[in-house]
């Protein structure tokens, strides 16, 4: 019995064994992983991604991560160059390019990424004022991410971006940019009322401007429509006029000295030439009227039987 439990012991023991020598052979590296191999302590190079056969003991190998991270660099109090303290934090992306660098030149880089993004901010907010700091934060992020890939160049590592997160300004100075910030929002107001204001007067003066224009316009079409009405009017008298003699006029001139005598005027002023126009009427009636000779009636002549 005790041979038989020391000898599942033993097996127990191999398998372990065993499976502990297959993993220290066999290694499965991923796409985005490497795994820097080292030869009794030499640099042998990087392997991957698959399966990947080490010798135990003689072979180690480190294991490195080739997506992109980031790392996040905590509130910073800088000076700008118009000596005006102001605190800044961002975050820097990087790639390890170059596994086997990145390995060997650099024992935390992390550590070192963060020291080195601290001091490579103060450098650059220091050179800059205060005013462009805060309306130039793009420009900061080429430059800071510009400065740190020179360094981090020579650890293998590719810095793809920089971003900063936050600017906080003094108090005083938050204070001045809201007294500034109103001072350009009544400003604006003030422009953009007045620009209103004299919007509408030019609509107004516009519009003054085109209903003087329509009355004229229809003024003067109602009195080219007079005009042409009236000379109608002195063609249809012109030609009934050519039909009328001096016999019509007259008795015209008689219609108003009967509409004169009607009224309550016991003086009137007749031109000479009325004694002209009433000959042809009295001619006329002269002829109308019947013969004055007499009628003689002759004697019977007796009837002799």
């Amino acid at each position: 019995m005790f041979e038989d439990f020391g000898g599942l012991i033993f097996l127990i023991i191999g398998l372990a064994i065993g499976l502990w020598l297959l993993f220290s052979i066999v290694h499965i590296v991923r796409e985005y992983e490497r795994l820097v191999v080292f030869f009794f302590g030499r640099l042998q190079g990087s392997r991957g991604p698959g399966i990947v056969l080490l010798i135990p003991f003689v072979q180690q190998a480190v294991k490195v991560d080739l997506r992109e991270r980031f790392l996040e660099v905590p509130q910073q109090t800088c000076i700008t160059k118009d000596n005006a303290p102001i605190s800044i934090d961002f975050l820097v992306y990087s790639k390890v390019f170059q596994p086997d660098v990145t390995v060997t030149a650099v024992v935390d880089f992390t550590g070192a990424s963060q020291a080195l993004a601290a001091t490579t901010l103060r450098a650059v907010i220091g050179d800059i004022p205060l005013d462009d700091v805060l309306a130039k934060r793009e420009e900061i992020n080429h430059i800071l991410r510009a400065k740190l890939d020179e360094v981090t160049e020579r650890w293998g590592v590719k810095i793809t971006s920089v971003e900063i997160r936050e600017i906080v300004p003094p108090r005083d100075i938050q204070d001045a940019m809201n007294r500034q910030m109103s001072a350009e929002r009544n400003r604006r107001a003030n422009i953009t009322e007045s620009e209103g204001t004299r919007q509408a007067t030019i609509n107004v003066a516009e519009g003054d401007k085109q209903s003087s224009i329509l009355r004229a316009e229809g003024e003067r079409q109602s009195q080219i429509l007079r005009a042409e009405g009236y000379a109608n009017a002195l063609q249809t008298i012109f030609g009934a006029a050519r039909g009328i003699d001096e016999k019509t006029m007259a008795l015209q001139y008689l219609e108003a000295l009967k509409s004169l005598a009607a009224g309550e005027s016991t003086k009137w002023i007749v031109p000479m030439e009325l004694s002209e126009l009433t000959r042809p009427i009295t001619a006329a009636m002269r002829e109308m009227r019947p013969s004055a000779s007499t009628v003689v009636d002759q004697p019977r002549t007796p009837q002799v039987e």
